[in-house]
């Protein structure tokens, strides 16, 4: 009971504090996951990202003016440069959905520093209310395409399972202001991170199926086992192993993750 109440205090005092996010919201085509696990009594989510694409300069402090550079446009460069700063960088473009390669050349425009092209994928932290409870969560991941999830137990008793992957990209694009890679290069980063994109997006949306059924699963065996005596807990469990959701999930979704996976790999090695 302790550890009941413990957990609900936790799941207020987070639910309640105010979203210091650069965005300050939940992004769009997450919301349907974290609304499922926040209405869920064993869940809630700490912090998330649908996946996004951007270009970061890494400071102005680095650049070192071309001899080919007035003094006037590297001032302009310097002040663009300090309109978005985050952790001794400035955010020079991002989006969650797809790009284009006229925002990373217009992104390009206004560096002044070390410029890095990055994906990265949909990442979402949950505590869970018990061990068994995040194993249920790390499952669907795991079997959704998010193979690189893990739990984690805080010396205070908090149990975090964090939804990750490992299909990033992340590519440097300038040094000192000065442009290292041709245009057709940068076309080709594009159509890399909108392909890795795509991908991200479709393994959110087998994510949130294995989610539900496996949460809907749980229920029907929570409610059936309240008519039964405590030695009953056993075979239950040992049926939701037998006959689980997310290995349902699995059979469905494992010969199209092979092969999207490999698909992305061909290639792009290079990248991962």
């Amino acid at each position: 009971m302790e550890v009941e109440n413990t957990f609900k205090q936790w799941k207020k005092q987070c639910l309640n504090k105010i979203d210091f996010s650069k965005k300050g919201s939940v992004d769009e085509d997450i919301t349907n996951i974290v609304s499922v696990l926040n209405d869920s009594e064993k869940y809630f989510t700490t912090s998330s990202c649908s996946g996004r694409i951007i270009v970061i300069d890494g400071g102005c402090n680095s650049y070192t003016q071309s001899p080919n550079m007035d003094v006037a446009t590297l001032k302009s460069k310097v002040s663009d440069c300090l309109d978005v700063q985050k952790q001794n960088c400035s955010w020079l473009f991002v989006t969650h959905q797809k790009c284009q390669k006229t925002d990373l050349v217009t992104a390009l425009e206004r560096s002044c520093g070390d410029v890095i092209f990055k994906f990265e994928p949909f990442i979402l932290h949950v505590q869970c209310r018990q061990l068994g409870d995040a194993q249920l969560l790390h499952s669907v991941a795991v079997e959704s395409g998010f193979r690189n999830s893990g739990i984690t137990v805080g010396k205070k008793g908090k149990i975090i399972m964090a939804v990750r992957s490992t299909h990033c990209l992340e590519v440097p694009l300038s040094r000192k202001g000065q442009v290292l890679v041709s245009s057709d290069y940068i076309e080709f980063l594009v159509e890399v991170a909108n392909q890795k994109m795509i991908e991200n997006l479709r393994r959110i949306e087998r994510f949130f199926e294995c989610l539900q059924s496996a949460m809907h699963h749980e229920d029907l065996h929570c409610t059936s086992s309240e008519a039964v005596k405590e030695k009953s807990v056993y075979k239950r469990r040992r049926k939701r192993t037998q006959d689980s959701p997310v290995e349902a999930c699995q059979s469905s979704n494992d010969a199209t993750l092979s092969d999207e996976d490999n698909g992305l790999q061909n290639g792009m090695d290079l990248f991962t």
